[in-house]
């Protein structure tokens, strides 16, 4: 997710016959967030990384929720995707030379 810049600073104090301080700056990257930090994310959460926008936390759509979600797989089984039978299917869907139409549409001409 990429990193951000922080600033450091750590202080020292050493004591003995002479005592003295010191304090160091720095400016250093740090990761935004960790791989082990991803891993153990509260699942209601995710990342969303979209083009042209830098990432951020979403919390996920209850797709149960969603008003079409009886067409999908997770509602019936029947509405998985086959794609055995569509490739069966789609040999009847091209028109062959010795097939006969009931109509002709005009599309135009594809440019390229």
């Amino acid at each position: 997710m990429g990193k951000e810049t922080i600033d450091l600073y750590n202080t020292s104090d050493t004591r003995g016959t002479s005592q003295s301080y010191g304090l160091n700056y720095q400016k250093t990257g740090k990761e935004l967030m960790s791989q082990d930090e991803i891993a153990v994310m509260d699942g209601g959460k995710c990342i969303m990384q979209l083009r042209g926008v830098r990432p951020f936390f979403s919390n996920k759509f209850d797709i149960t929720k969603h008003k079409q979600y009886r067409l999908l797989s997770d509602y019936d089984e029947k509405n998985a995707f086959n794609i055995e039978k569509y490739v069966k299917n789609r040999s009847r869907l091209v028109v062959k030379p010795d097939m006969k139409v009931d109509e002709v549409f005009d599309v135009g001409a594809i440019e390229v």
